[in-house]
C-alpha cells in the first residue's frame, strides 16, 4: 500500500460558498412563509442537520502534516496541502505528522565481534515519507522504529570489534563514519515497510561493559606502552645509524666494529631508556 493523494476542495471558498447557499435558502423560506404561510419552513428545519453533516467535511491541515483518510475503512487517499480544506463528509481522519523526528536508543548491552561486553546507545534521525505505509503496514510506527532502529544496532555492534589491534580492520571507536553509515543501511532495512526515512544515524554512547572496564584499561594502556616503544626504538636506530654515518663521513673517529657494538649500545640505552642516564666519563684510553 502506497501514499496518493486524497480528493479535496479549497476550504475558504468551500466555506463562503456553504454560507452564502443557507444564507439563500433561508431568505426563500423566510419570504414564502411571510407571503402565504406556506409549511416549506417545516422543511427547511430538516435541511439544518443535513448543512450540520456537510460542515464535519471542514479540517485543517497543519504544515508538515498529512491527513489520513478512511472511507468505510478503505484508504482514500492522504492530504498534505496545508490550510482549510473541504472533503467528503463520510471520510474519516487521521493526522500524521511528516517532521524530521529523532530519539536516543536506550544503552545497549552486546557482545562485540571479539566477544567482548560492550555498552553501546544511538541517536536516530527520522522522518515519515509514506503516511499509507506508517498507518496501515505497521500497528504502530513509532514504536515499531525505536524497536528495529535498537535492533540494528545490536546487529551492526556485533558486526565490529572495540579496538581492533590491526589497522587494516575497522572498529567502533576508530572508524566513526563507516560505523554510523552501517548502522543507518541496517536500521533503513528493517524500517522500509513503515514508510520511514532514516536521515542520520549515529553512536552516542560506547563502553566496555563495567565487568571488564579495568582489565581493557589495563590492555590499552600496554598496548600503548608498546607502540610507543617501537616508536622509539624505530628512531632510536635512525639516529645511531646517522652519528656512525656523521663521524665515519667528517673522519672524526675511527672505530673498529667491536667499538662500533659498544657505541651502538651506549646510544640505544641513552635514547631507549625511560628514565635519565647518568654518564660516564673515560679520563683514559679509549681502549683501557
Amino acid at each position: 500500500m502506497n501514499e496518493r493523494a486524497a480528493a479535496s476542495l479549497p476550504g475558504i471558498p468551500s466555506l463562503i460558498g456553504f454560507i452564502v447557499l443557507i444564507v439563500l435558502i433561508s431568505g426563500a423560506v423566510l419570504g414564502q412563509v411571510a407571503h402565504d404561510g406556506s409549511p416549506l419552513a417545516a422543511a427547511s428545519i430538516a435541511l439544518v442537520p443535513v448543512f450540520a453533516f456537510l460542515a464535519k467535511g471542514f479540517f485543517q491541515v497543519q504544515p508538515n502534516q498529512g491527513q489520513v483518510m478512511q472511507l468505510f475503512g478503505k484508504y482514500a487517499g492522504t492530504e498534505r496541502r496545508e490550510g482549510l480544506r473541504w472533503t467528503n463528509p463520510f471520510y474519516s481522519r487521521r493526522p500524521v505528522s511528516l517532521r524530521v523526528r529523532n530519539f536516543e536508543s536506550s544503552r545497549l548491552k552486546v557482545n562485540d565481534s571479539d566477544g567482548n561486553p560492550i555498552e553501546i546507545a544511538a541517536i536516530v534521525v527520522w522522518q515519515v515519507v509514506d503516511t499509507a505505509e506508517a498507518v496501515f503496514c505497521v500497528d504502530d510506527y513509532e514504536n515499531f522504529v525505536q524497536i528495529q532502529s535498537e535492533s540494528a544496532l545490536r546487529q551492526m555492534a556485533q558486526s565490529y570489534a572495540y579496538d581492533a589491534h590491526d589497522d587494516t580492520k575497522p572498529s567502533l571507536r576508530s572508524h566513526g563514519e563507516e560505523v554510523n553509515n552501517h548502522l543507518r543501511q541496517e536500521i533503513e532495512e528493517r524500517l522500509q515497510k513503515a514508510g520511514v526515512q532514516v536521515i542520520e544515524s549515529r553512536i552516542s554512547h560506547l563502553a566496555y561493559a563495567q565487568e571488564i572496564a579495568q582489565a581493557m584499561l589495563q590492555r590499552q594502556q600496554a598496548s600503548a606502552i608498546v607502540a610507543a616503544r617501537e616508536r622509539i626504538v624505530e628512531g632510536a636506530v635512525g639516529m645511531v645509524a646517522l652519528a656512525l654515518d656523521r663521524l665515519r663521513a667528517e673522519g672524526v673517529v675511527e672505530l673498529d666494529e667491536e667499538r662500533k657494538a659498544a657505541m651502538v649500545s651506549n646510544l640505544l640505552v641513552v635514547l631507549c631508556g625511560d628514565r635519565a642516564t647518568q654518564p660516564v666519563v673515560n679520563a683514559g684510553s679509549l681502549y683501557s
